[in-house]
């Protein structure tokens, strides 16, 4: 089994549309085919063998979707990296991971000179008058690979958490994964049907670039959007130009600054928005649902079980209110208390799922792994509940505020804020309170309306315990590249 077959079966699909858009750049199947199995078969002149690690490190761009593929083929693990993360994060991972090669771009090029010398480096574009850096056309062999023979449990793509609470680790995404998610994809999110055009602004190194497995398996055109940042604008104009078809994988925050400038577009071509990563608030939904009509979608997943442990389908979500859909069709999902035993219906537990999509392990760490993973069962973090085979996830497990005794989940504080027609975004947390243990702090932006007025409004709607002991305005929330808000950023500020 490896998935770099994929591409082949795309082609045969479709081999007359195109591969890639960037900007000016078209690349067709055929091209793209060719390019990839003349990459792999470089890296293998290089030196790589099946196995090795191959750290990427780029900007959305053609390059790595090629070497995404590259390494597929090759029998080599895919590590796609943030490339906004800091030189010294990037070493930490070329470290853990024993990464044999890096792919950087121009944009990335100064990490080069902070990597040990046991690493190949190659560049996109052009190269200076270095002899550590190889230029990136330079690897191309004149013949390609042939698709290596992996087993359906060799690693394909080490997935590296954000590291929000210690050091990143890398999860072992093996060509059963994502096997297991394309057709979960297939099945209950989107079938692709011929004609399909994905457009790409979220990284491709998370979400929207696993999604590039079973998409391209049914041979999608795959639009990607030029630049180092989100343009709302840009979006919009490559949806009218290239008669978008997928919205592929955007954040909330993405959707909503998308909402803010859809009027008096030419969307119809639009058939499809896919949004995970981070909650999507109803108040949101609502407003996103009245520009773009009911096509969007929710998705439920973790990086461990590759965007597939619920799905909401476009046409149930405002009917459910808070819910991130059911299970996909192949993956289990259960509620346990904090001992691992179940909970009474519809009470709150940890979200536990098992089934193919779950990773094989965390790279060299047994330690996690066995904290992780008990008896094939994946224990994500999230707590929540079901109500009539609906999961209604409540929060992060360690981001519950337990006050006086009680708990308080910061995301149904931040749904009642988010009611107010002066709040624009909300984050929860607790902070320390030598009364109560933890009192709820919010953080908004808003204008025209005082601290005292949003607790207020909070107490008129939630319990008296839930609602914000303070209030602290800012011009904008802490978000890492994929739009999820860093509430880490935030404890940082309360303790300063």
């Amino acid at each position: 089994m490896n998935i770099g077959t994929f591409l082949e079966r795309g082609a045969k699909r479709n081999s007359g549309a195109p591969a890639i858009v960037f900007g000016d750049r078209v690349l067709g199947y055929p091209s793209l085919i060719d390019r990839v199995g003349r990459l792999a078969a470089g890296l293998r002149e290089l030196g790589l063998a099946r196995g090795d690690r191959v750290l990427l490190l780029m900007p959305n761009c053609p390059e790595l979707v090629e070497c995404l593929w590259a390494c597929f083929r090759g029998g080599f693990v895919a590590v796609p990296v943030n490339w906004h993360l800091h030189p010294d994060e990037v070493g930490y991972i070329v470290d853990d991971s024993v990464a044999s090669a890096v792919v950087l771009s121009e944009a990335t090029a100064h990490v080069a000179g902070t990597l040990g010398g046991g690493v190949r480096v190659i560049q996109v574009g052009a190269v200076g008058a270095t002899a550590k850096v190889c230029e990136y056309e330079s690897v191309f062999a004149d013949h390609p690979a042939p698709v290596a023979d992996t087993q359906a449990d060799d690693a394909a793509w080490l997935f590296y958490t954000s590291g929000t609470t210690g050091k990143p680790k890398g999860a072992v995404l093996t060509h059963r994964n994502l096997t297991a998610m394309s057709r979960a994809y297939q099945h209950d999110l989107d079938a692709v049907p011929d004609g399909s055009v994905h457009l790409h602004a979220a990284p491709l190194t998370h979400g929207s670039g696993l999604y590039l497995v079973p998409t391209t398996d049914r041979g999608a055109t795959h639009v990607i959007a030029p630049g180092t940042s989100f343009s709302p604008s840009g979006y919009l104009d490559l949806i009218e130009r290239h008669h978008v078809t997928h919205a592929t994988f955007l954040a909330p925050t993405m959707l909503n600054r998308l909402v803010a400038q859809a009027a008096a577009r030419d969307l119809t071509s639009l058939r499809s928005i896919v949004v995970g990563g981070a909650p999507l608030y109803q108040e949101d939904l609502h407003r996103a649902t009245a520009a773009f009509g009911p096509i969007i979608t929710q998705m439920y997943g973790q990086g461990e079980a590759p965007m597939t442990i619920t799905v909401m389908p476009a046409d149930e979500a405002l009917s459910r209110p808070g819910s991130c859909g059911r299970p996909f069709s192949t993956v289990d999902v259960r509620i346990r208390d904090v001992d691992g035993r179940p909970v009474a219906p519809g009470a709150d537990g940890e979200v536990q799922v098992k089934g193919d999509v779950v990773m094989r392990e965390y790279w060299h760490n047994p330690d996690a792994t066995r904290r992780t993973l008990e008896d094939g069962w994946l224990r994500t973090g999230d707590i929540g509940h079901f109500e009539d085979g609906y999961l209604y996830l409540t929060d992060r497990a360690k981001d519950v505020i337990i006050t006086g005794g009680s708990n308080v989940y910061p995301r149904e504080v931040e749904e009642v804020l988010l009611r107010h027609p002066a709040v624009r975004e909300a984050a929860v947390i607790g902070v320390p309170d030598p009364d109560w243990g933890e009192s709820v702090r919010a953080f908004v932006v808003a204008s025209g309306v005082t601290a005292s007025e949003l607790i207020e409004y909070c107490a008129t709607r939630i319990a008296s315990f839930k609602k914000p002991r303070s209030v602290y305005f800012v011009d904008e929330l802490p978000k890492n590249a994929t739009g999820k808000i860093l509430k880490r950023e935030l404890r940082h500020t309360s303790t300063r």
